[in-house]
């Protein structure tokens, strides 16, 4: 079968259309950059999940007014004040409820505590190890033990507090590594972490269990000073 390679890259675009189509997408996208603009937002990273549903929402009204020439662009500049209108009014309701705000935005998650994860944490799915391993690889952090507290801020940055150097304690490594070297038959006598929740135990030779989760896969542990 041969490919009709106009249908695929042109199908029925009216030539004298493709202006209108550049005027459509810069005022489209001008308002949707102005309405971001205009929230106060600085970056992806200070979004929350209702806010990147605003961002989605904004989208789909501006999309259609690119290109089509069914879609008018009053429509979409109503359906973009009405999103706004929605977003200042849940904004102000989730200023004036606590509870409301922690519907819409979510709460704060602690992910380690004195220098262990948070067990709950591992059972929600949307809970990415390595991809937490890879944020703390970049603020410098070589093992739990380095961390006091680590928070999931709702906005998705992590939020770190550090021990003093004279008071690191050994840690469940993050490095790729020595991560990677993971035993279930400890070999020697040493200081071992627990891959699932960090916590940290002296243990002989032989099989062993977590004593805070049960789990039975170790590392060795390390307690090196943060290098900043």
């Amino acid at each position: 079968m041969d490919l009709d390679w106009n249908k695929l890259f042109i199908g029925d675009l009216d030539f004298s259309f493709a202006l209108e189509i550049i005027i459509r997408t810069l005022m489209m996208f001008s308002m949707v950059l102005l309405i971001l603009r205009l929230s106060g937002k600085k970056g992806v990273r200070q979004l929350s999940l209702f806010e990147v549903a605003i961002i989605i929402a904004l989208g789909s009204a501006a999309g259609d007014p690119m290109f089509s020439k069914d879609a008018a662009i009053v429509p979409s500049i109503i359906v973009f004040g009405s999103i706004i209108l929605l977003y200042r009014a849940i904004t102000y309701f989730a200023m004036k409820s606590e509870k409301f705000e922690n519907i819409i935005e979510g709460e704060p998650i602690y992910v380690i505590e004195d220098g262990k994860f948070v067990l709950g944490v591992h059972k929600d799915h949307t809970f990415a190890k390595d991809e937490f391993f890879s944020e703390m690889r970049q603020e410098s952090i070589e093992h739990l033990g380095q961390v006091k507290t680590a928070i999931l801020e709702t906005t998705g940055n992590i939020s770190f507090y550090y021990y003093q150097d004279d008071e690191v304690n050994f840690g469940l490594p993050i490095l790729p590594k020595p991560y990677k070297k993971k035993l279930y038959q400890l070999t020697e006598e040493n200081i071992y972490a627990c891959t699932y929740c960090g916590n940290t135990e002296k243990l002989q030779a032989g099989y062993h269990s977590c004593s805070r989760c049960d789990q039975k896969e170790w590392v060795i542990a390390i307690n090196n000073v943060r290098l900043t």
